[in-house]
Protein backbone atom coordinates (compact mmCIF):
# COMPACT_ATOMS: atom_id res chain seq x y z
CA UNK A 1 0.00 0.00 0.00
CA UNK A 2 2.80 2.54 1.00
CA UNK A 3 4.36 1.34 -2.42
CA UNK A 4 0.49 2.73 -4.18
CA UNK A 5 0.99 5.85 -2.32
CA UNK A 6 4.42 6.32 -3.34
CA UNK A 7 3.21 5.69 -7.25
CA UNK A 8 0.20 8.56 -6.73
CA UNK A 9 2.87 10.79 -5.25
CA UNK A 10 4.51 10.51 -8.44
CA UNK A 11 2.00 10.61 -10.77
CA UNK A 12 -0.10 13.54 -9.17
CA UNK A 13 3.99 15.24 -8.84
CA UNK A 14 4.38 14.99 -12.92
CA UNK A 15 1.34 16.08 -13.72
CA UNK A 16 1.73 19.37 -12.35
CA UNK A 17 4.82 19.08 -13.96
CA UNK A 18 3.23 18.67 -17.19
CA UNK A 19 0.96 21.30 -16.74
CA UNK A 20 3.16 23.82 -16.13
CA UNK A 21 5.28 23.33 -18.74
CA UNK A 22 2.03 23.13 -21.56
CA UNK A 23 1.55 26.82 -19.67
CA UNK A 24 4.93 28.09 -19.97
CA UNK A 25 4.63 26.76 -24.12
CA UNK A 26 1.65 29.34 -24.15
CA UNK A 27 3.99 31.81 -23.03
CA UNK A 28 4.96 33.94 -26.23
CA UNK A 29 8.16 34.99 -27.12
CA UNK A 30 10.54 36.51 -29.99
CA UNK A 31 10.59 32.76 -31.90
CA UNK A 32 7.49 31.14 -33.66
CA UNK A 33 5.78 28.48 -31.68
CA UNK A 34 2.46 27.09 -33.05
CA UNK A 35 1.44 26.08 -29.45
CA UNK A 36 1.10 30.11 -28.92
CA UNK A 37 -2.03 29.29 -30.77
CA UNK A 38 -3.82 26.84 -28.67
CA UNK A 39 -5.61 28.29 -27.07
CA UNK A 40 -7.59 30.16 -30.06
CA UNK A 41 -11.02 28.77 -30.68
CA UNK A 42 -12.81 29.40 -33.77
CA UNK A 43 -16.77 29.33 -34.37
CA UNK A 44 -17.17 26.03 -37.10
CA UNK A 45 -20.20 25.16 -38.19
CA UNK A 46 -22.06 26.55 -35.02
CA UNK A 47 -19.79 24.68 -32.53
CA UNK A 48 -16.33 26.25 -30.92
CA UNK A 49 -12.93 24.21 -32.53
CA UNK A 50 -9.16 24.65 -31.51
CA UNK A 51 -7.49 26.81 -34.22
CA UNK A 52 -5.41 23.40 -35.15
CA UNK A 53 -8.24 21.79 -35.83
CA UNK A 54 -9.40 23.69 -38.64
CA UNK A 55 -6.25 24.52 -40.31
CA UNK A 56 -2.69 23.30 -40.50
CA UNK A 57 0.06 25.47 -38.83
CA UNK A 58 3.43 25.61 -40.14
CA UNK A 59 6.45 27.84 -39.17
CA UNK A 60 8.17 28.13 -42.37
CA UNK A 61 10.66 30.87 -40.97
CA UNK A 62 11.81 31.37 -37.36
CA UNK A 63 9.77 34.70 -36.89
CA UNK A 64 6.72 33.29 -38.99
CA UNK A 65 3.44 31.28 -38.61
CA UNK A 66 1.27 30.31 -41.64
CA UNK A 67 -2.18 29.19 -41.17
CA UNK A 68 -3.73 27.21 -44.01
CA UNK A 69 -7.34 26.91 -43.35
CA UNK A 70 -9.27 23.89 -44.61
CA UNK A 71 -11.82 25.88 -46.06
CA UNK A 72 -11.31 29.64 -47.77
CA UNK A 73 -14.44 30.86 -45.65
CA UNK A 74 -12.49 30.32 -42.28
CA UNK A 75 -9.83 33.02 -42.90
CA UNK A 76 -11.44 36.41 -41.77
CA UNK A 77 -13.05 34.33 -38.78
CA UNK A 78 -9.35 32.56 -37.78
CA UNK A 79 -8.10 36.55 -38.34
CA UNK A 80 -10.51 38.12 -35.94
CA UNK A 81 -9.84 35.31 -33.56
CA UNK A 82 -6.47 35.81 -33.48
CA UNK A 83 -7.02 39.38 -33.20
CA UNK A 84 -9.12 38.98 -30.26
CA UNK A 85 -7.05 36.63 -28.45
CA UNK A 86 -4.78 39.76 -26.98
CA UNK A 87 -1.68 37.98 -27.73
CA UNK A 88 -0.30 40.82 -30.10
CA UNK A 89 -0.32 39.48 -33.04
CA UNK A 90 -1.52 41.07 -36.19
CA UNK A 91 -2.69 38.05 -39.02
CA UNK A 92 -1.85 38.83 -42.41
CA UNK A 93 -4.06 36.91 -45.34
CA UNK A 94 -2.89 36.43 -49.07
CA UNK A 95 -6.59 34.88 -50.14
CA UNK A 96 -5.34 31.13 -49.62
CA UNK A 97 -3.51 31.73 -46.33
CA UNK A 98 -2.84 33.62 -43.22
CA UNK A 99 0.41 34.91 -41.95
CA UNK A 100 1.65 35.72 -38.55
CA UNK A 101 4.30 37.61 -38.14
CA UNK A 102 6.19 37.07 -34.94
CA UNK A 103 7.38 41.09 -33.62
CA UNK A 104 10.95 40.83 -31.61
CA UNK A 105 10.35 41.75 -27.99
CA UNK A 106 10.67 44.84 -26.13
CA UNK A 107 13.35 44.59 -23.05
CA UNK A 108 9.86 45.54 -20.89
CA UNK A 109 8.12 43.20 -22.67
CA UNK A 110 10.59 40.68 -21.92
CA UNK A 111 10.62 41.43 -18.14
CA UNK A 112 7.17 41.15 -17.79
CA UNK A 113 7.00 37.98 -19.25
CA UNK A 114 9.86 36.62 -16.97
CA UNK A 115 7.91 37.89 -14.05
CA UNK A 116 5.10 36.36 -15.77
CA UNK A 117 6.92 33.01 -15.84
CA UNK A 118 8.36 32.69 -12.39
CA UNK A 119 4.79 33.31 -11.37
CA UNK A 120 3.81 30.05 -13.54
CA UNK A 121 6.37 28.37 -11.96
CA UNK A 122 6.05 29.53 -8.15
CA UNK A 123 2.47 28.55 -9.23
CA UNK A 124 3.62 24.51 -9.99
CA UNK A 125 5.51 24.50 -6.98
CA UNK A 126 3.15 25.18 -4.68
CA UNK A 127 0.90 22.67 -6.67
CA UNK A 128 4.07 20.14 -5.80
CA UNK A 129 3.99 20.86 -2.07
CA UNK A 130 0.45 20.47 -1.79
CA UNK A 131 0.96 17.15 -2.80
CA UNK A 132 3.81 16.17 -0.82
CA UNK A 133 1.44 17.20 1.98
CA UNK A 134 -1.97 15.60 1.21
CA UNK A 135 0.94 12.54 0.80
CA UNK A 136 2.41 12.58 3.66
CA UNK A 137 -0.89 13.03 5.93
CA UNK A 138 -1.83 9.68 3.56
CA UNK A 139 1.07 7.59 4.92
CA UNK A 140 0.63 8.73 8.77
CA UNK A 141 -3.16 7.70 8.74
CA UNK A 142 -2.46 4.94 7.05
CA UNK A 143 0.49 3.89 9.43
CA UNK A 144 -1.53 4.40 12.23
CA UNK A 145 -4.49 2.36 11.26
CA UNK A 146 -2.22 -0.40 9.80
CA UNK A 147 0.47 -0.30 12.75
CA UNK A 148 3.16 0.22 10.84
CA UNK A 149 6.53 1.04 12.44
CA UNK A 150 7.63 4.47 12.79
CA UNK A 151 11.06 3.96 11.13
CA UNK A 152 8.99 2.65 7.88
CA UNK A 153 6.37 5.80 8.42
CA UNK A 154 9.74 7.81 8.12
CA UNK A 155 11.61 6.20 5.32
CA UNK A 156 8.52 7.07 3.14
CA UNK A 157 8.37 10.71 4.41
CA UNK A 158 12.13 10.80 3.47
CA UNK A 159 11.45 9.29 -0.05
CA UNK A 160 8.38 11.54 -0.72
CA UNK A 161 10.90 14.24 0.48
CA UNK A 162 13.34 13.35 -2.67
CA UNK A 163 10.71 13.06 -5.14
CA UNK A 164 8.87 16.42 -4.40
CA UNK A 165 12.55 18.10 -4.35
CA UNK A 166 13.30 16.37 -7.86
CA UNK A 167 10.00 17.71 -9.00
CA UNK A 168 11.11 21.27 -8.07
CA UNK A 169 14.30 20.52 -9.74
CA UNK A 170 12.47 20.16 -13.13
CA UNK A 171 10.36 23.52 -12.46
CA UNK A 172 13.59 24.78 -12.28
CA UNK A 173 15.02 23.71 -15.07
CA UNK A 174 12.01 24.47 -17.53
CA UNK A 175 12.26 28.16 -16.00
CA UNK A 176 15.83 28.62 -16.54
CA UNK A 177 15.08 27.55 -20.37
CA UNK A 178 11.91 29.62 -21.08
CA UNK A 179 14.27 32.92 -18.90
CA UNK A 180 17.06 32.13 -22.13
CA UNK A 181 14.49 31.78 -24.33
CA UNK A 182 12.92 35.16 -23.49
CA UNK A 183 16.09 37.22 -23.72
CA UNK A 184 17.68 35.45 -27.01
CA UNK A 185 17.58 38.75 -29.25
Amino acid sequence: MLKDIFKNADHRMTQAVEHSRSELSKVRTGRANPDVLNSIMVEYYGSMMPLNQVSTISIPEPRLITLQPFEKTLIPIIEKAIMDSNLGLTPNNNGNAIQVPIPALSEERRKDLIKYVHQLIEEGRVAIRNIRRDILHEIKNFGESEHISEDDIHRQETEIQTLTDNHIKSLNSLQENKEKELMEF
